[in-house]
């Protein structure tokens, strides 16, 4: 394996420093309808989605991760939040929970994992 050593990456209009691209961006994400057959909108490092139950979701990576941390958002008709946990290098279950505390299906389902690619 060959190694670049950059300050910088420009397209010939943004620039941005290297640091961050390793260090700061996000080493997989997903948007995707967790409602009856779970389909993925768009994403990044992310082999699939996997509906293990109602408002349990495992996202899979392409290419593992070690040390990261995922925020999850969503679209519930009442107010909820996501939480993850199990974490492994080559997925994490999201669980969604609706205002009451309740596992619920999201419209739609974001997550952003940042950490350390393998």
């Amino acid at each position: 394996m060959s190694t670049l050593n950059v300050s910088n990456i420009s397209d010939g209009t943004d620039t941005v420093g290297t640091s961050y691209v390793v260090n700061g961006s996000a080493k997989a994400w997903v948007n995707f309808d967790g409602t009856g057959t779970v389909a993925v909108r768009s994403s990044l490092n992310t082999s699939s989605i996997t509906d293990v139950g109602t408002g349990n979701y495992l996202h899979n990576f392409t290419s593992g991760i070690s040390d990261y941390v995922i925020t999850s958002t969503q679209y519930l008709a009442s107010r909820g939040n996501g939480m993850a946990w199990n974490n492994t290098t080559s997925n994490a279950i999201v669980r969604i929970y609706d205002d009451a505390g309740a596992l619920a299906d999201a419209d739609i389902v974001g997550n952003q994992v940042i950490g350390d690619l393998l």
